[in-house]
């Protein structure tokens, strides 16, 4: 019985020759990821733990990006207290204002994540990795305090799904509109515990920015990672931005898959995730008029180049409607000054928008575009729960650049190819 590519890199990471869905094993790991809502709770498991320090400078990454700059003063209280924390600690991967950034689109960016990789981090997205070809995964605040000093955490070995991607995306479709796509098919508990794994020919047709929204994803169908073969433009990304060496693995040609799905990219249409759900999913050819009072384009999500510059070639020479708030939030630092440069941001401002600094923001109902009674958003972020974005009876509709770009244009949600007739 042969292993997926999720179980060779535990299998390895455990020193074992072989692992099998189930198995509890003890893996050490190459990184260890918090952020200012998460490394706080975990610093102070620290100090019940009497920790005397932390088992590699290098190997933990805190990153500021949830309410930075901060909102308030319980935001600047927790900020001050990682920020005093990896100061003691000599902390190499400290991100704070000035050259903080989303994490999940942060760290590629600065190479410190590769193919081979197992990453565990304070927040659930910690997934998106898997686009490299790594096993990366989120989890609680006390583990991430004990990996912070052993440099382990325990895992059960997980089974998986195969999907395999044929065909390539028309236009207007993107890693977004594939990832809601399955995770439409097959529920928010559909992968429950299991590694969601991206084989097929259709991979190639993919970009980077692509993988990284799908796997960042995978949390929503319940998965436990999400993980995507090793090609060409994996390395070359990862030769653009790392000088670490990488390890990539193939599944076995018996390796056990639960379940397996094939999508063929070529017959996917731009999709929207409905209230209260990431399953709630129709496409947009599907939608009656729904108004919407806000767009957001930006999260770990969605909040890279081509995500900005896809937003920017459908709001250059038009106007968001009048009424309707649109916020672009670049994700990293490097991304805002690349979207600077070449122009985005003056094509954003001129069409109404407002650009926002470097945070995760209102993703999470942190602030930059709290949602108010009975008011509708049009979101590239990845969860539209109950409340999510703010005002319970609020409602967010997730959906792609290209999507929410549009929509801010004609004040309902709409399809990109509807302003090209």
């Amino acid at each position: 019985m042969g292993m997926t590519m999720t179980q060779k890199i535990l299998a390895d990471h455990a020193g074992l020759e072989k692992v099998e869905a189930g198995q509890l094993i003890e893996a050490k790991l190459d990184l260890v990821l918090g952020n200012d809502i998460t490394s706080p709770v975990a610093i102070h498991e620290m100090e019940k733990m009497k920790a005397k320090g932390v088992f590699h400078r290098d190997k933990i990454a805190l990153v500021m990006d949830h309410f930075i700059p901060n909102k308030d003063i319980k935001s600047a209280e927790n900020c001050k207290c990682v920020r005093e924390f990896a100061a003691r600690h000599e902390i190499t991967n400290y991100f704070d204002v000035g050259e903080m950034g989303i994490e999940h689109a942060l760290l590629p960016e600065r190479g410190l994540t590769v193919a081979g990789d197992a990453i565990i981090g304070a927040d659930s997205h910690t997934c998106t990795y898997g686009a490299l070809g790594a096993f990366s995964t989120g989890v609680g605040s006390t583990d991430m305090a004990a990996a912070m000093v052993t440099g382990k955490a325990w895992f059960k070995v997980p089974s998986a799904i195969r999907i395999r991607l044929i065909g390539k995306p028309s236009k207007w479709v993107s890693g977004k509109d594939i990832i809601l796509h399955l995770i439409g098919k097959i529920g928010v508990d559909g992968a429950l515990y299991k590694s969601l794994e991206f084989t097929g020919e259709g991979i190639k047709n993919l970009t980077m920015d692509d993988r990284f929204t799908i796997a960042n994803m995978a949390i929503e169908a319940g998965a436990k990672n999400g993980i995507f073969q090793v090609d060409e433009k994996t390395e070359e990304y990862m030769r653009a931005h790392s000088k670490r060496p990488y390890k990539s693995y193939e599944p076995d040609k018996d390796a056990v898959y639960e379940e397996e799905h094939t999508i063929d990219l070529s017959t996917l249409k731009p999709t929207v995730a409905f209230p209260h759900l990431p399953s709630n999913t129709k496409t947009v050819d599907e939608i009656k008029e729904v108004v919407i009072d806000q767009v957001v384009i930006g999260s770990c999500t969605n909040g890279r180049i081509e995500d900005l510059r896809c937003a920017a070639k459908i709001l250059e020479n038009r106007k968001v409607k009048k009424g309707v708030r649109c916020i672009v939030i670049p994700a990293t630092q490097q991304i805002y000054l690349q979207a600077l440069e070449e122009g985005l941001l003056k094509i954003f401002i001129e069409a109404g928008a407002v650009v926002s600094t470097p945070t995760c923001g209102p993703c999470l109902g942190g602030y930059m575009g709290i949602l108010a009674e009975g008011e509708r958003c049009i979101s590239t972020t990845n969860r539209n729960f109950v409340g999510r974005m703010g005002h319970v009876k609020s409602e967010i509709y997730l959906a792609s650049p290209a999507v929410a770009a549009a929509s801010a244009i004609t004040g309902k949600i709409s399809s990109p190819e509807k302003l090209e007739e």
